[in-house]
């Protein structure tokens, strides 16, 4: 099963869409924040596709939440926008609050750095940026779940 994980579209909802068109084969979509108004005028546009999503530090006003957990093909995940685990200094909190919850992976964005690890049992994505603000690198990140286990890549669109 292929899961597409984005964050931090500001504003950028060309970006957004293109990310989502280049992935016609993922059926779930992870959204980190920063850009929920974009992606709440999106999701009309694809019914077949499941969507979670939380707020980032730049969703003012939103009711969304800021912390989610949900298993997925058996897999669970934690994703969040990072800011309140403050992740541009360490990641320490994040992974111990994804580890505290029982999660196989953990999605976080904020940064606008994408980053894939491995680590004691807990896989981490950052897709980045799919508005490549700050970076000039417009990311997003992909999650293949199969039976022999999972598969994190990160993806720039051109």
């Amino acid at each position: 099963m292929r899961i597409l994980v984005l964050s931090d579209s500001h504003r950028d909802s060309f970006s957004l869409k293109e990310a989502i068109d280049a992935q016609p084969g993922a059926k779930t979509v992870f959204f980190l924040g920063d850009g929920l108004a974009e992606l709440d005028a999106l999701i009309p546009q694809y019914p077949g596709k499941t969507f979670f999503s939380v707020r980032g530090n730049c969703d003012w006003g939103s009711a969304a939440r800021e912390i989610g957990l949900v298993t997925v093909d058996q897999t669970s995940i934690f994703y969040t926008h990072g800011h309140n685990y403050h992740v541009k200094y360490s990641l320490y909190d994040l992974k111990s609050a994804a580890r505290t919850a029982g999660a196989r992976v953990l999605l976080y964005g904020h940064t606008h750095e994408p980053m894939q690890s491995y680590e004691e049992g807990l896989y981490i994505v950052n897709p980045g940026t799919v508005s490549g603000s700050r970076t000039g690198k417009r990311t997003y990140g992909i999650l293949d779940l199969t039976p022999a286990g999972v598969v994190t890549n990160i993806v720039e669109l051109r």
